[in-house]
């Protein structure tokens, strides 16, 4: 075997995948006595591709996997994919477009057999993207949220909540998208800052003594004004209330309301109420029902206007009708005036036309019923949020629910299980069977026409079955009793009310207990400086092309790294490349253990070892386990890389593999020493791909199968080390020497000694244990720290000599014939003259109030630290100006 000269990604890691998939490694199994571990992947929209959010959603996730896998659990990762009913009919709907073909024309049953086709054969791009990232998810196990199996959950649920009381029909406001004429969640919609107008329009009173004025930004919605509201206590108002205006152009007489959710500031503190076509004005109908407040639909479902306004305003478009509205106030002398101003109109996010709030009949479910046992569930400590503070987000969400609005206008999805007799009663039921069986009880006679409700489900209604549909659900399946609840899920915060609350609140309802026992909140993937990553502004990062040019593991390793609570992750390039050269160096030290025969032995006994470093090593590797164990325990995915990279790059290749080297010198090889060296180098590098494997599974697997051949045992089903030694006399030894090594280095280049120059080390007698350990490594001392020769002294040391002091013992570095002393003094005292002056202007600044409330929160932070990076070097520089003034 010879190692490639550098690890080539695209060489190896489909052959890696497809070496996992073939050994059955990422299967779980239901009748197993292993204890499970359970996770389940927040299923991307089948009509998705990767984005650096589901990169660091499934890499974090892939992680925690390997991890428990390796730790003897019964690991499963449920995979699959959601139907996304607006984004995939879009699809769809765009290729017959394409193609001269209206789904209308086509009709719902032809139309939902096209987007099955098109599932078929373009549904399942990005579940062989998140292959290419190496999730190691159950794919036999895979579901789709439209599958027979789901669909089944889906009716079950439906009618069980309707049972209940829990599902019903009722006329609310809802986000309704006049382009895709369906009503979209809250999630679906994008506030847009855009510049608008706000225009300022004369009320006359009812009985001719004047007028008020109301402000508003959607002129075309005075036609559906129900009443116009003031604050209780407005003093300009207090006569007015119960007295009545007249809405120009249409004539309506409304009356004048106290309530005080009225802003007096706004305006001119009179706010006009169309209950038809805001929330705000919506919850004040409700409030005075006692009014009779006007309830007015101003639009048909494309936002034209409908006929319940004059003839000449019927068909026109909303912006339309609202330049017309303008007009005529204006003609009658009614427009008080118009800014120009800049606000938040809501959109729908894939239509990316303004939403209008909309009242119409939906189906909803009681969510504020449903909401109660996770709440308590959280309050309890039975779920616990990590990071802590997303609890009170949850609570904060949980505790305010409405109504959940579970209808949409669409013809892809679950249509809703519900039969309407001629006379518009209602039959719920899991089949048309059971509906009409209902429906001749009913009526009491055979001969009944039903036709079905033609809405389907929101998207999240399947997706909150999610924890518990996808393993069999409503049947009590083997794996739904071991796999449930789940240990932990993994999503980004956007979400906590849209799918975590939803399968929380399902979970209890169905299941009896929460879905899952931690939840685990991470931040957003932005940009290197800090912005959120859009195309518009041109910093998307792709994950796949991330992929390409670093290979996988480096992208999974910085998504780790960077992964600190409560904290957004702020990707660059750089970082990418930087772990990708941190696998370089892994696959240098392997080389390396090649060239030197240290690979991985057959047998290896940790307690008969012999030699100090040899033991040291051990000891390190026992510590970076236990870390690594806690940091996984709490979820701290950048203290496992951070230990990960630490111990690698640092203790092994840094300082164990030098210690070693005149152990594997020529003259030595063959020795006992050099056999236990080689033993423990390749048994150690072993461990290191064994705990590196979650977190780079295909350098880590590629080396494995280099040193070990075709026939070797995948790292991905190999047991996590469980290392229990303690060798502390090695570890206080080799300490002591490293901290021998660490201050001549410094010392060295504190004193701008020239790299490649040896200079003699003077050590004074007296300390017996400190003069047997130089002695001992005194190779590696040499060696490691540019010291030679390295002489015991009883005099005082010499003239021009820098002293040390490692543990009480004195050493000495005469560099007087080396450097020019006089000129080294110079050159610091410019240097701290310098940094001084550098350290003044930014204590100067960090001083300053004025720039402490104004300047970025990062800019704060880089000049802070700035200013501890001087400090430190500053007085590193007064130190060794302080001791060249002694020599």
């Amino acid at each position: 075997m010879t190692l490639d000269k550098t690890f080539q990604p695209q060489k190896y890691e489909d052959n890696i995948y497809r070496d996992w998939e073939n050994a059955g490694a990422f299967s779980a199994d239901p009748t197993g006595g292993k204890e499970p571990f359970t996770i389940m992947m927040p299923p991307p929209n089948v009509t998705g591709s990767l984005h650096i959010g589901h990169g660091l959603t499934m890499t974090l996730q892939d992680i925690l996997t390997r991890y428990h896998r390796m730790k003897g659990k019964d690991a499963l990762w449920q995979p699959g994919t959601d139907h996304a009913g607006i984004a995939t009919q879009m699809v769809v709907e765009r290729q017959l477009d394409a193609e001269g073909v209206n789904r209308r024309d086509l009709g719902r049953e032809k139309f939902v057999e096209k987007v099955w086709d098109w599932k078929a054969q373009s549904g399942g791009r990005i579940i062989e993207q998140l292959r290419a990232l190496g999730a190691s998810a159950d794919w036999s196990r895979e579901r789709f949220t439209m599958d027979d199996g789901l669909s089944k959950a889906v009716k079950k649920a439906f009618v069980k909540l309707h049972k209940d009381g829990l599902i019903y029909k009722d006329k609310r406001l809802v986000n309704w998208d006049p382009k895709l004429l369906t009503a979209i969640s809250d999630l679906e919609v994008v506030h847009k800052e855009v510049k608008g107008k706000l225009y300022h329009f004369r009320y006359p009173y009812e009985d001719g003594s004047g007028y008020l004025v109301i402000a508003t930004t959607r002129p075309e919605t005075i036609l559906a004004d129900g009443a116009v509201a003031v604050h209780p206590d407005d003093e300009r108002y207090k006569d007015m209330v119960g007295k009545f205006v007249v809405v120009p152009i249409v004539n309506r007489i409304i009356p004048i309301i106290a309530d005080d959710f009225v802003d007096p500031e706004f305006g001119s503190g009179a706010v006009k109420i169309t209950a038809a076509h805001d929330y705000n004005d919506f919850e004040f109908y409700k409030r005075h029902e006692d009014r009779n407040i006007a309830l007015i639909n101003l639009f048909t479902p494309d936002a034209k206007m409908n006929e319940n306004f004059p003839e000449e305003y019927q068909g026109l478009d909303r912006f339309e009708a609202r330049k017309k509205v303008v007009a005529d106030f204006d003609e009658m002398d009614y427009l008080e005036g118009i800014e120009e101003i800049t606000h938040q109109v809501p959109y729908g996010d894939r239509s990316d036309v303004p939403v209008e709030p909309y009242l119409m009949d939906q189906w909803y479910v009681d969510a504020k019923t449903l909401a109660q046992p996770a709440i308590e569930a959280v309050n309890k400590g039975e779920t616990v949020f990590t990071p802590k503070q997303w609890e009170n987000t949850f609570y904060r969400w949980m505790e305010d629910i409405q109504p959940w609005c579970i209808s949409r206008q669409l013809w892809w999805g679950h249509r809703i299980p519900a039969w309407y007799g001629e006379d518009g009663h209602v039959f719920v039921a899991e089949s048309e069977e059971e509906a009409y069986e209902q429906a001749r009880s009913h009526y009491g006679k055979t001969d009944i026409s039903l036709s079905q409700d033609e809405d389907v489900l929101d998207t999240w209604f399947s997706s909150g079955l999610w924890p518990f549909s996808t393993l069999g659900w409503p049947e009590r399946t083997e794996a739904l009793e071991k796999y449930y609840p789940g240990d932990v899920l993994i999503t980004g915060f956007d979400i906590i009310f849209f799918w975590v609350a939803r399968m929380m609140m399902f979970g209890h309802y169905f299941m009896g207990e929460a879905p899952f026992k931690t939840v685990y909140m991470h931040a957003l993937v932005r940009d290197a400086k800090g912005q959120k990553m859009s195309k518009s502004k041109g910093n998307v990062m792709d994950p796949l092309d991330i992929v390409e040019r670093y290979g996988a593991d480096a992208m999974r390793f910085t998504l780790a790294a960077m992964a600190s609570p409560g904290r957004d992750i702020k990707l660059s390039e750089s970082r990418i490349e930087g772990y990708r050269n941190f696998g370089t160096k892994l696959w240098n030290a392997a080389r390396y253990c090649e060239m030197k025969s240290c690979t991985p032995p057959e047998s290896f006994d940790v307690n008969a070892i012999e030699l100090p470093l040899n033991q040291w090593i051990i000891d390190q590797l026992a510590q970076t386990q236990n870390k690594l164990d806690k940091a996984f325990a709490n979820y701290r995915f950048d203290e496992i890389a951070e230990i990960l990279y630490h111990f690698v790059w640092n203790v092994f290749c840094d300082w164990y593999l030098e210690f070693t080297k005149p152990l594997l010198n020529e003259e030595r090889l063959g020795s006992a020493e050099a056999k236990e060296t080689q033993a423990t180098i390749g048994w150690v590098l072993q461990q290191i791909l064994v705990l590196l494997n979650p977190v780079m599974p295909y350098i880590t697997e590629s080396l494995n199968k280099e040193f070990h051949g075709a026939g070797r045992r995948l790292l991905i089903t190999s047991a996590w080390p469980d290392l229990q030694v303690d060798y502390a006399a090695a570890r206080n030894e080799v300490e002591t020497l490293m901290a021998l090594i660490m201050e001549i280095r410094s010392t060295r280049a504190d004193m701008n000694v020239p790299a490649g120059q040896t200079v003699p080390l003077l050590m004074k007698t007296g300390s017996d244990d400190m003069l047997t350990l130089v002695r001992r490594y005194e190779e590696v001392i040499k060696m490691m720290a540019k010291a030679s020769p390295i002489e015991a002294v009883d005099s005082d040391f010499p003239k021009g000599a820098i002293q040390m002091v490692i543990k009480d013992s004195e050493f000495a570095m005469p560099i007087a014939d080396i450097i020019d002393l006089d000129q080294e003094r110079d050159r610091l005292k410019k240097q701290i003259s310098k940094l001084e002056a550098d350290l003044k202007k930014i204590e100067g600044k960090l001083g300053n109030e004025k720039f402490l409330a104004n300047a970025p929160e990062d800019v704060v932070e880089e000049q802070k630290s700035r200013q501890d990076e001087i400090s430190r070097t500053l007085k590193k520089f007064s130190d060794a100006l302080s001791q060249i003034e002694a020599a």
